[in-house]
């Protein structure tokens, strides 16, 4: 079995031509799932690592996402002084009521240039920072409420116009003023701007809030008031681990996930014809060679094997190379529609080794089905035929 493997090795290298064209085909193939893969799981991380496990959050009951939610002024003050929500050192309770807005701004360089996407403004409660430690200010202040300020993520700012300090946000007849930025370390929180909730709902003419973060005092407290808000029938409410209801928003990665292993369905087609023209033309220019292997006295399995071997090598070395083209990817900020909040999602691509492995696995699937004709052909061929081949 040696001598078989060790011929179709050194074949790849002899007949470097065709071998090179197959990496090629395969190692694109593999750059474009690749590259997918990588923003899905970008953008599911992005919501596995947002929120704290010890919040709760409060939006609309039947409501599949914080901006479709509603929560009113009236149900807000049946529960803001609730005696299970913890305090912070002045005795203020740890609780947000917040505000999203949707606000279409051009992209950096330009609307005319670069188009522009929806942005999500949250309007949060003075306590709202402290609620979310994951977000940090990295650069000027927090805003003040009242004087129509806001802060904004740094992922955002690197991908809108006038969002650095000192820069002004125009929107329509309004403006807002950028006094800080933060980063929000890979979280959801990094695709939003921040202003006061009740200068949001002044801004904008909301009447109401969208959702509630609160901090109970323990877990305990957290299930009491979570099973009397809930059991409130005038409230029509639902209560949710902030992590949890965040884990539930990446839904956006889903047709994404799903477009990834779609079109390397649709391209391993065509990598599996290159393949497969590849060890056609390959065994049709050893006809003999493989005869020979079958009078020194290798069985047609044993030929089989070593030239589905060869085909998911080459495959495999191709899947390499796409991996080291996606390589280029890693690090890469970019952004995408999220259909539940309706605004652009900002994410960070990164190559990770379950991705590597995925690929890898993916390419060798390639070469096997595309050398599989070729090898069932070359070891169906008669010995004395084989021979005599030119």
């Amino acid at each position: 079995m040696a001598l078989p493997i060790k011929y179709s090795f050194k074949n790849v290298t002899v007949r470097w031509r065709s071998t090179v064209a197959t990496i090629v085909g395969v190692g694109l193939t593999i750059l474009v799932y690749v590259g997918l893969q990588m923003m899905a799981a970008a953008i599911e991380a992005s919501g596995g690592n947002t929120g704290d496990p010890r919040n709760l959050l409060i939006v609309r009951r039947g409501a599949d996402s914080e901006s479709s939610s509603q929560v009113t002024r009236e149900d807000f003050a049946t529960f803001q002084y609730a005696e299970e929500i913890a305090r912070d050192a002045a005795g203020k309770a740890l609780i947000s009521a917040d505000t999203l807005v949707v606000v279409y701004l051009p992209r950096n360089g330009g609307e005319k240039a670069a188009g522009g996407a929806n942005v999500i403004f949250r309007g949060i409660s003075p306590n709202g920072p402290a609620l979310r430690p994951q977000v940090k200010l990295t650069t000027g202040r927090m805003f003040e409420g009242g004087k129509r300020e806001m802060i904004v993520s740094q992922k955002l700012a690197a991908r809108f116009d006038n969002m650095t300090v000192g820069s002004t946000v125009k929107i329509g007849v309004r403006e807002l003023k950028v006094v800080g930025q933060f980063d929000a370390g890979g979280s959801a929180f990094d695709s939003e701007a921040w202003l006061d909730a009740d200068e949001a709902r002044a801004l904008f003419s909301r009447d109401n809030y969208c959702s509630v973060l609160i901090r109970p005092t323990d877990e305990a407290a957290g299930k009491k008031l979570t099973e009397r808000l809930e059991g409130d029938k005038r409230l029509a409410i639902r209560v949710v681990s902030e992590v949890k209801y965040y884990a539930e928003q990446t839904k956006t990665a889903g047709p994404i996930r799903f477009a990834a292993n779609w079109l390397a369905g649709a391209m391993s087609i065509g990598a599996v014809l290159a393949a497969m023209n590849t060890m056609y033309a390959s065994v049709g220019a050893r006809t003999r060679e493989i005869g020979t292997l079958r009078v020194l006295g290798f069985r047609r399995r044993t030929v089989v094997t070593a030239i589905l071997i060869e085909g998911a090598f080459l495959a495999s070395i191709g899947g390499l190379f796409g991996c080291g083209l996606a390589f280029f990817l890693n690090g890469h900020r970019a952004g995408t529609f999220n259909f539940q909040t309706f605004g652009e999602t900002v994410f960070e691509l990164k190559l990770t080794p379950d991705i590597v492995v995925q690929a890898l696995v993916f390419s060798a699937v390639v070469g096997v089905i595309g050398s599989l004709l070729p090898a069932l052909r070359a070891a169906r061929m008669p010995v004395i035929a084989a021979l005599k081949e030119a």
